[in-house]
């Protein structure tokens, strides 16, 4: 009979190996903690996984959602789940190259891709296998990649229309060198910042804007305090779910496949949402006094003009000779 032992850590994973008890003969809780609201697309689709998991499998496994940074901070339950504990949170390559992984943070570079297809095309090649391999000797498994968090966009207290007018303006990114960098080129004063304190801060003008798909710009309602969005697209940014490897290797391999198979298959239904989220939540934006600018040709080229210090900075962040050049033919652009 399955007893009721739940896994909440390292501990309690150490004593069930040394009384010879598998993850098959407990029930397993994994939390995904998460700094979105569930109401946005990518809260429906963890709660579509969740349901996926009572469905296909056969009780042993379940996974409970904890929204709105209710378990802590990004950064904190990485370094829990570092320590074993049974979260699962998003996270992307300019979080890994924190955590050791160097050359998995130009993922997240500016204007790195051209269109979702190179996104896709890089998350099945050798070299995404290859930095996820690495990530795991750091303590750290990634589950599933197919996630798409959205186009990254800019919202500002003062309109800007061109690169040039990112000038001086302090604007919140998250706590990571690469995305701080990202903005730094191209003009910003970059501030790092959790999400849930970012209203307050807009509000009080400690900074001037915020980057974030428009999603979680409008589900945390920054439009609020911050009314001029400038649809920059500087980061098309595919997101990760990762958890403690060891607390993944413990794991029987059902419930490995289980875990895995339905976190692609609620990837894509979260892709589905975001695709046709986008354009209601701009207009709902336009509808409570956002003003859009949209980039031209001539106004991309400036933005990406910039960005290409940032490319130019790899001994910084300690990238392998030519990442630039591997990552571009490894997504299919050369």
């Amino acid at each position: 009979m399955k007893g009721k032992m739940l896994i909440a850590g390292t501990a309690i994973a150490a004593m069930m190996l040394s009384a010879g008890v598998s993850a098959a003969d407990a029930e397993v809780v994994l939390q995904i903690g998460f700094e979105n609201s569930i109401s946005e697309p990518i809260g429906q689709a963890l709660e579509k996984w969740q349901q996926l998991v009572e469905e296909q499998g056969d009780g042993s496994l379940k996974i409970e959602l904890f929204p709105d940074s209710q378990l802590g901070a990004k950064n904190e339950l990485i370094d829990g789940m570092t320590l074993g504990e049974p979260y699962i949170t998003l996270a992307d390559g300019a979080f890994y190259a924190d955590y050791g992984v160097a050359d998995f943070g130009i993922v997240f570079g500016p204007f790195l891709f051209d269109d979702w297809d190179q996104c896709w095309t890089l998350i099945e090649s050798d070299w995404y296998a290859e930095q996820c391999a690495e990530l795991e000797t750091k303590g750290l498994k990634i589950v599933t990649s197919n996630w798409k968090y959205g186009e990254r966009h800019t919202l500002t207290t003062k309109q800007v229309t061109t690169v040039d007018d990112l000038a001086g303006l302090k604007i919140r990114v998250p706590s990571n060198q690469i995305q701080s960098i990202g903005f730094d080129v191209l003009g910003a004063t970059s501030t790092g910042m959790a999400l849930d304190e970012v209203y307050q801060a807009l509000q009080t003008g400690t900074i001037d804007g915020a980057e974030n798909p428009l999603a979680t710009l409008y589900g945390r309602k920054l439009h609020e305090v911050a009314k001029y969005l400038i649809l920059d697209g500087h980061v098309k940014n595919f997101t990760t779910w990762v958890m403690s490897a060891d607390l993944f290797n413990s794991l029987t391999p059902e419930q490995q496949e289980l875990l895995v198979s339905t976190g692609e298959e609620a990837g894509l239904y979260n892709n589905e949402l975001v695709d046709a989220s986008e354009e209601e939540y701009l207009q709902m934006m336009i509808d409570e006094g956002v003003t859009v600018t949209e980039l031209t040709d001539e106004t991309l080229a400036g933005f990406k003009e910039k960005a290409q210090a940032f490319y130019e900075q790899g001994s910084t962040f300690g990238w392998s000779d030519g990442l630039y050049d591997t990552v571009r033919k490894a997504m299919g652009a050369e």
